[in-house]
Protein backbone atom coordinates (compact mmCIF):
# COMPACT_ATOMS: atom_id res chain seq x y z
CA UNK A 1 0.00 0.00 0.00
CA UNK A 2 2.71 2.50 0.93
CA UNK A 3 4.56 1.81 -2.32
CA UNK A 4 1.28 2.27 -4.23
CA UNK A 5 0.58 5.54 -2.41
CA UNK A 6 4.07 6.87 -3.13
CA UNK A 7 3.76 6.04 -6.85
CA UNK A 8 0.46 7.94 -6.97
CA UNK A 9 1.88 10.91 -5.04
CA UNK A 10 4.58 11.21 -7.70
CA UNK A 11 1.72 11.72 -10.19
CA UNK A 12 -0.07 14.29 -8.04
CA UNK A 13 -2.66 11.98 -6.50
CA UNK A 14 -2.72 11.80 -2.70
CA UNK A 15 -4.66 9.06 -0.91
CA UNK A 16 -6.58 9.68 2.32
CA UNK A 17 -6.72 7.00 5.05
CA UNK A 18 -10.26 6.17 3.88
CA UNK A 19 -9.14 5.72 0.28
CA UNK A 20 -6.26 3.47 1.36
CA UNK A 21 -8.71 1.37 3.35
CA UNK A 22 -11.05 1.20 0.33
CA UNK A 23 -8.28 -0.14 -1.90
CA UNK A 24 -7.42 -2.76 0.72
CA UNK A 25 -11.09 -3.76 0.92
CA UNK A 26 -11.23 -3.87 -2.88
CA UNK A 27 -8.30 -6.28 -2.98
CA UNK A 28 -9.69 -8.57 -0.27
CA UNK A 29 -13.16 -8.63 -1.88
CA UNK A 30 -11.72 -9.29 -5.34
CA UNK A 31 -9.64 -12.23 -4.14
CA UNK A 32 -12.49 -13.72 -2.10
CA UNK A 33 -14.89 -13.60 -5.05
CA UNK A 34 -12.23 -14.76 -7.49
CA UNK A 35 -12.29 -18.15 -5.77
CA UNK A 36 -15.83 -18.74 -7.04
CA UNK A 37 -15.77 -16.91 -10.37
CA UNK A 38 -13.07 -15.93 -12.88
CA UNK A 39 -12.52 -12.21 -12.30
CA UNK A 40 -8.74 -11.92 -12.66
CA UNK A 41 -5.73 -14.10 -13.38
CA UNK A 42 -3.62 -11.71 -11.28
CA UNK A 43 -4.11 -12.48 -7.59
CA UNK A 44 -0.94 -11.48 -5.72
CA UNK A 45 -1.32 -8.21 -3.83
CA UNK A 46 1.59 -6.47 -5.57
CA UNK A 47 0.30 -7.49 -9.01
CA UNK A 48 -3.27 -6.34 -8.34
CA UNK A 49 -2.16 -2.98 -6.97
CA UNK A 50 0.17 -2.32 -9.90
CA UNK A 51 -1.52 -3.97 -12.90
CA UNK A 52 -5.13 -3.26 -11.91
CA UNK A 53 -5.38 -0.39 -9.42
CA UNK A 54 -2.46 1.79 -10.55
CA UNK A 55 -3.11 1.04 -14.22
CA UNK A 56 -6.79 1.99 -13.83
CA UNK A 57 -5.81 5.37 -12.40
CA UNK A 58 -3.44 6.35 -15.21
CA UNK A 59 -6.09 8.40 -17.08
CA UNK A 60 -6.04 10.70 -14.04
CA UNK A 61 -2.36 11.45 -14.70
CA UNK A 62 -3.23 13.05 -18.06
CA UNK A 63 -6.85 14.19 -17.75
CA UNK A 64 -8.43 16.57 -15.25
CA UNK A 65 -11.38 14.73 -13.73
CA UNK A 66 -12.20 17.63 -11.40
CA UNK A 67 -14.46 19.13 -14.07
CA UNK A 68 -16.04 15.78 -14.97
CA UNK A 69 -19.34 14.78 -13.41
CA UNK A 70 -20.35 11.61 -15.28
CA UNK A 71 -18.31 8.60 -16.39
CA UNK A 72 -19.48 5.49 -18.24
CA UNK A 73 -17.28 2.39 -18.13
CA UNK A 74 -18.00 -0.10 -20.92
CA UNK A 75 -17.16 -3.75 -20.24
CA UNK A 76 -15.87 -3.00 -16.76
CA UNK A 77 -15.26 -6.61 -15.77
CA UNK A 78 -14.06 -6.57 -12.16
CA UNK A 79 -14.49 -2.78 -12.00
CA UNK A 80 -11.50 -1.54 -13.95
CA UNK A 81 -10.90 1.33 -14.47
CA UNK A 82 -14.09 2.89 -13.07
CA UNK A 83 -14.04 1.75 -9.44
CA UNK A 84 -10.42 2.85 -8.73
CA UNK A 85 -11.25 6.16 -10.45
CA UNK A 86 -14.39 6.52 -8.30
CA UNK A 87 -12.36 5.89 -5.12
CA UNK A 88 -9.83 8.59 -6.02
CA UNK A 89 -12.38 11.01 -7.55
CA UNK A 90 -15.45 10.39 -5.36
CA UNK A 91 -17.49 13.17 -6.97
CA UNK A 92 -17.79 11.14 -10.19
CA UNK A 93 -21.19 9.72 -11.03
CA UNK A 94 -20.25 6.33 -12.49
CA UNK A 95 -22.28 4.11 -14.81
CA UNK A 96 -20.98 0.60 -15.48
CA UNK A 97 -22.18 -1.50 -18.40
CA UNK A 98 -21.35 -5.19 -18.62
CA UNK A 99 -22.90 -8.06 -20.56
CA UNK A 100 -22.11 -10.70 -17.94
CA UNK A 101 -24.61 -10.75 -15.07
CA UNK A 102 -22.37 -12.54 -12.56
CA UNK A 103 -19.74 -9.80 -12.82
CA UNK A 104 -22.40 -7.25 -11.91
CA UNK A 105 -23.34 -9.33 -8.88
CA UNK A 106 -19.72 -9.08 -7.75
CA UNK A 107 -19.63 -5.34 -8.48
CA UNK A 108 -22.78 -4.76 -6.43
CA UNK A 109 -21.20 -6.55 -3.47
CA UNK A 110 -17.98 -4.58 -3.99
CA UNK A 111 -19.75 -1.22 -4.11
CA UNK A 112 -21.53 -2.03 -0.85
CA UNK A 113 -18.27 -3.17 0.79
CA UNK A 114 -16.54 0.06 -0.27
CA UNK A 115 -19.44 2.27 0.80
CA UNK A 116 -19.61 3.97 -2.58
CA UNK A 117 -22.55 6.11 -3.67
CA UNK A 118 -23.37 7.30 -7.18
CA UNK A 119 -22.51 4.07 -9.01
CA UNK A 120 -25.14 2.54 -11.33
CA UNK A 121 -24.84 -0.97 -12.77
CA UNK A 122 -26.44 -2.03 -16.05
CA UNK A 123 -26.66 -5.55 -17.44
CA UNK A 124 -26.56 -4.85 -21.17
CA UNK A 125 -24.48 -5.07 -24.30
CA UNK A 126 -22.77 -1.87 -25.37
CA UNK A 127 -24.52 -1.95 -28.76
CA UNK A 128 -28.00 -1.83 -27.23
CA UNK A 129 -27.08 0.41 -24.29
CA UNK A 130 -25.76 3.03 -26.72
CA UNK A 131 -29.15 3.24 -28.42
CA UNK A 132 -31.11 3.90 -25.23
CA UNK A 133 -32.28 7.51 -25.29
CA UNK A 134 -31.61 8.16 -21.62
CA UNK A 135 -27.94 7.21 -22.00
CA UNK A 136 -27.01 7.98 -25.59
CA UNK A 137 -24.64 10.96 -25.85
CA UNK A 138 -25.05 11.76 -22.15
CA UNK A 139 -21.64 11.12 -20.52
CA UNK A 140 -18.72 13.50 -19.99
CA UNK A 141 -16.21 10.65 -20.15
CA UNK A 142 -16.45 7.08 -21.47
CA UNK A 143 -13.74 4.55 -20.62
CA UNK A 144 -12.90 1.03 -21.76
CA UNK A 145 -10.01 -1.25 -20.81
CA UNK A 146 -9.18 -4.62 -22.39
CA UNK A 147 -12.53 -4.96 -24.17
CA UNK A 148 -11.92 -5.00 -27.95
CA UNK A 149 -9.73 -3.54 -30.67
CA UNK A 150 -10.05 0.22 -31.03
CA UNK A 151 -12.03 0.21 -34.29
CA UNK A 152 -14.68 -1.92 -32.56
CA UNK A 153 -14.40 -0.10 -29.26
CA UNK A 154 -15.20 3.25 -30.89
CA UNK A 155 -18.60 1.93 -31.96
CA UNK A 156 -19.28 0.73 -28.43
CA UNK A 157 -18.19 3.93 -26.70
CA UNK A 158 -18.43 7.06 -28.85
CA UNK A 159 -22.26 6.92 -29.11
CA UNK A 160 -22.36 7.26 -25.31
CA UNK A 161 -20.11 10.34 -25.08
CA UNK A 162 -21.79 13.75 -25.21
CA UNK A 163 -20.61 16.27 -27.78
CA UNK A 164 -17.57 17.90 -26.19
CA UNK A 165 -17.01 14.80 -24.07
CA UNK A 166 -14.08 12.38 -24.13
CA UNK A 167 -13.62 8.69 -24.85
CA UNK A 168 -10.50 7.30 -23.16
CA UNK A 169 -9.32 3.98 -24.60
CA UNK A 170 -6.82 2.16 -22.39
CA UNK A 171 -4.48 0.05 -24.48
CA UNK A 172 -1.31 -1.98 -24.15
CA UNK A 173 1.59 -2.25 -26.59
CA UNK A 174 -0.73 -2.53 -29.62
CA UNK A 175 -2.15 0.97 -29.13
CA UNK A 176 -0.35 2.65 -32.04
CA UNK A 177 -1.26 -0.13 -34.46
CA UNK A 178 -4.90 -0.13 -33.37
CA UNK A 179 -5.12 3.64 -33.73
CA UNK A 180 -3.97 3.45 -37.36
CA UNK A 181 -6.74 1.00 -38.26
CA UNK A 182 -9.39 2.95 -36.34
CA UNK A 183 -9.23 6.22 -38.28
CA UNK A 184 -12.44 5.62 -40.24
CA UNK A 185 -14.34 4.52 -37.14
CA UNK A 186 -13.26 7.58 -35.15
CA UNK A 187 -14.34 10.00 -37.90
CA UNK A 188 -17.59 8.19 -38.77
CA UNK A 189 -18.76 8.12 -35.15
CA UNK A 190 -18.15 11.82 -34.49
CA UNK A 191 -14.73 11.76 -32.85
CA UNK A 192 -11.27 13.16 -33.34
CA UNK A 193 -8.04 12.02 -31.70
CA UNK A 194 -7.17 14.60 -29.05
CA UNK A 195 -3.91 13.05 -27.83
CA UNK A 196 -2.09 9.78 -27.23
CA UNK A 197 -0.12 9.25 -24.04
CA UNK A 198 2.59 6.57 -24.09
CA UNK A 199 4.19 5.26 -20.89
CA UNK A 200 5.35 2.13 -19.12
CA UNK A 201 4.01 0.70 -15.88
CA UNK A 202 6.47 1.15 -13.00
CA UNK A 203 8.77 -1.73 -12.13
CA UNK A 204 7.60 -4.28 -14.72
CA UNK A 205 7.95 -1.73 -17.57
CA UNK A 206 5.09 -3.07 -19.72
CA UNK A 207 4.00 -0.63 -22.42
CA UNK A 208 0.73 1.29 -22.19
CA UNK A 209 -1.16 3.71 -24.43
CA UNK A 210 -3.99 6.03 -23.43
CA UNK A 211 -5.88 7.22 -26.49
CA UNK A 212 -8.02 10.30 -25.88
CA UNK A 213 -10.76 10.74 -28.49
CA UNK A 214 -12.84 13.90 -28.23
CA UNK A 215 -16.48 13.78 -29.34
CA UNK A 216 -16.80 16.74 -31.71
CA UNK A 217 -20.14 15.97 -33.36
CA UNK A 218 -23.17 13.78 -32.83
CA UNK A 219 -22.91 10.09 -33.74
CA UNK A 220 -25.11 9.13 -36.73
CA UNK A 221 -28.32 7.35 -35.69
CA UNK A 222 -27.27 4.18 -37.53
CA UNK A 223 -24.63 3.50 -34.83
CA UNK A 224 -24.04 1.43 -32.84
CA UNK A 225 -25.20 -1.37 -35.10
CA UNK A 226 -26.90 -4.54 -33.84
CA UNK A 227 -25.10 -6.72 -31.26
CA UNK A 228 -22.19 -8.64 -32.74
CA UNK A 229 -21.95 -6.66 -35.98
CA UNK A 230 -19.29 -4.13 -34.84
CA UNK A 231 -16.92 -6.96 -33.93
CA UNK A 232 -17.79 -9.05 -37.00
CA UNK A 233 -17.58 -6.14 -39.45
CA UNK A 234 -15.53 -3.28 -37.95
CA UNK A 235 -15.75 0.18 -39.48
Amino acid sequence: MEEFAILLEEKGIGLSPLQKKQFDTYYETLIAWNEKMNLTAITDRHGVYLKHFYDSLTPGFFYDFSGTSSLCDVGSGAGFPSIPLKIVFPHLKVTIVDALKKRLVFLEALINALGLEGVALHHDRAETFGRRKEFRESFDVVTARAVARLNVLCEYCLPLAKTGGMFIAMKGASGEEELKEAGRAVATLGGTVDKVERFTLPQEQSQRHLIFIEKIKSTPKAYPRKPGIPKKDPL
